[in-house]
């Protein structure tokens, strides 16, 4: 299978996980939602959570709340030339979960399940633009970086 083929069957899975989980509104409504295993993003200070089941590099930026058990998802998609970092966490709040993802060359995958209440920063980076391939060739020295906070509570 094509690594997009899995990774969209993922998400796909994932979000009808989280789908059955939720009561009130449509999906961003600020309704309340229960403990699952799907995690649930912020799109702003003011605003409650919503589900989402996997974060990815369109994310950064995002605080995801979660409830002690539920679990987050990371897919950065990279590629050999500009491969992602591991996903690091700071603090203890979140504990490491196998991320059940067959990685690609430049792939960073990852996955945590809540258990302490607490925030956590969860990190990535990788190069704006391909190394060059030999010497005297142009390389640029600019970082993507990939930032989430994660509250549990």
């Amino acid at each position: 299978m094509r690594r997009t083929t899995i990774t969209a069957l993922a998400g796909a899975a994932l979000l009808l996980t989280g789908c059955g989980s939720q009561s009130g509104g449509d999906t961003g409504s600020g309704g309340e939602v229960s403990p699952s295993t799907s995690a649930h993003s912020s799109p702003g200070p003011s605003r409650g959570c919503s589900v989402h089941g996997q974060l990815t590099a369109a994310d950064s930026g995002r605080t995801v709340c979660l409830s002690k058990g539920d679990e987050v998802r990371i897919v950065l998609d990279g590629t050999k030339a500009r491969p992602w970092k591991p996903v690091t966490a700071s603090g203890s709040a979140l504990q490491a979960i196998n991320a059940g993802f067959v990685l690609q060359p430049g792939d960073a995958t990852a996955a945590y399940r809540a258990v302490a209440a607490g925030t956590v920063k969860l990190t990535s980076s990788r190069p704006l633009c391909a190394q060059p391939s030999s010497p005297g060739q142009v390389s640029c020295k600019g970082i993507q970086t990939w930032t989430i906070t994660v509250r549990v509570s």
